[in-house]
Formats: structure tokens, sequence, C-alpha cells
């Protein structure tokens, strides 16, 4: 692991307002000890989302989600504040920026992208799955921007 990308997570932890409370009351190793426990939690993350086929940010009006298969992690900031979900994206983790969709409609009724790899033969209904290069097609449609695509490195 780099040197800037444990920089980062570890300026985040000492940032949270829990930590920083704790060093004003004098508890400064209780605070490390929480700031280590954040940091190793957010590596194993980054990790996740470097591994497993599926694992993908999405960042809308609502906030930033990285989706690893049966765990999320969210904020409710933009991907441009949440500095776990930026580092995701780039350390290679494909990147899906809803935002620029207008038809939330037609975005509400897409499926689900598929938490194991399983893919359901019928990929359309409520509580559907598809794959990840499936699913980002169907976005792209609507008007998502992908980042670090995961279906340029497909042979075709």
């Amino acid at each position: 692991m780099k040197t800037g990308v444990l920089r980062v997570l570890r300026t985040t932890a000492a940032s949270w307002w829990r930590h920083r409370e704790l060093r004003r009351a004098g508890q400064t190793g209780l605070a490390r000890q929480l700031e280590r426990k954040a940091v190793l939690r957010d590596l194993g993350y980054l990790k996740q989302a470097a591994s497993l086929p599926n694992a993908h940010v999405i960042c809308g009006e609502g906030g930033t989600f990285i989706h690893l298969g049966w765990t999320t992690v969210s904020t409710f900031a933009l991907i441009e504040r949440f500095p776990l979900a930026t580092l995701a994206v780039a350390r290679g983790t494909p990147f899906i920026d809803i935002r620029p969709i207008s038809d939330v409609i037609a975005f509400a009724n897409l499926p689900c992208v598929a938490r194991d790899g399983s893919v359901d033969p019928e990929p359309s209904g409520s509580g559907k799955s598809v794959s990840l290069t499936t699913y980002i097609d169907m976005v792209e449609g609507l008007g998502a921007r992908i980042l670090n695509d995961p279906r340029s490195h497909q042979s075709a």
C-alpha cells in the first residue's frame, strides 16, 4: 500500500469528530487506538474494492456509495468529499456517476448489481440482479458517466 493512501486514511480517521473530542479530553491513547482501527477497516474496504468483480462506486445527488458485494460503505457527501471512495476510484474501482441522469423513475426501476456474482436469468423486475457490466450498459443508456469501465478490459 502506498504511503499516500495511508496518509489520507490516517488524516480522515484523525479528523472524525469523535476522535478529535477524545484528543481534546486528553484521551490521546484511545483516540489513536480508534484511529488505527478505522484505518485498518478502510484498508480492508479498499482491498475488497480491488479484488471483487462486482465492486463499484456510485455517486448521485444523495451521496456516494461503495458497493462491495454484501457490504455497502456510504456517506451523504459527494465523491470529492468522501476520501475512501476517491481512493477506491483512483486505484481502479469502477465509478458510476448517476448525477446526470434525469429520468429517476427509469433509474429506480433498474435491477441491482449481483452481490455474489450470480445473475438472474430474467434481469427485469423488482429484486432482480445483473452483472456489473450489464448494469453499466443500462445506466449509461440513461446518461450516467463511467470511469474505470470494466467493459474495456473484456475481450470482444
